[in-house]
């Protein structure tokens, strides 16, 4: 005779580990989605500069992207530097300390190349001798640090500077600072 034992009663218990996983899982996924989807459509990369020809062979303070940091002057002096350069057409990204705290003793003006022609444009606007100083950046901007010695810029700066004939500047692109309206050009 064959004995009945009594079978086990089946668990009404749930497995919550596998639910949970999934779900965790999945917000992983969506999570990851979203990020990537974020980076790709509000991107803030923007080219270092765009090649420009420019007209007439000049080029002039608008096309120009300036810094202009405190090295050692007095307070206000680099702001009051930065309004003066905005009214002579500049665009004045930053004003600000020297970012590394290094001390200038009158006026350096630094960019992609000592020689080149938005350094030369900004040295151009200062009433004492700028050391240039060419930092081989790839955005183009210029740097104006005015230091302990560093009086005021020229009453009248350089209004433009030459460039060879049939040549092209590679210059930061200049974003305004209202957004343009609908069906206008902004040029």
């Amino acid at each position: 005779m064959s004995a009945l034992q009594p079978q086990p009663r089946p668990h009404s218990r749930i497995h919550w580990r596998t639910p949970i996983t999934m779900v965790v899982l999945l917000g992983v996924l969506f999570g990851g989605t979203w990020w990537g989807w974020n980076s790709l459509t509000n991107s803030s990369a923007e080219q270092n500069c765009v090649e420009q020809k420019l007209p007439n062979n000049r080029l002039v303070p608008k096309q120009v992207v300036v810094n202009v940091f405190n090295g050692g002057a007095k307070a206000g002096t680099a702001q009051r530097t930065a309004e003066e350069l905005r009214k002579r057409g500049f665009n004045v990204k930053k004003v600000a300390n020297e970012p590394k705290g290094n001390k200038t003793d009158v006026v350096a003006v630094r960019g992609n190349a000592a020689d080149s022609p938005e350094v030369r444009l900004v040295a151009g606007q200062t009433s004492q001798a700028a050391e240039k100083i060419g930092d081989k950046r790839a955005d183009h901007t210029v740097d104006l640090v005015v230091g302990v010695k560093y009086t005021r810029l020229n009453l009248k700066g350089i209004p433009s500077i030459a460039v060879p004939a049939d040549s092209t500047v590679c210059l930061p692109s200049v974003r305004p600072s209202q957004p343009i309206p609908s069906g206008q050009n902004p040029n």
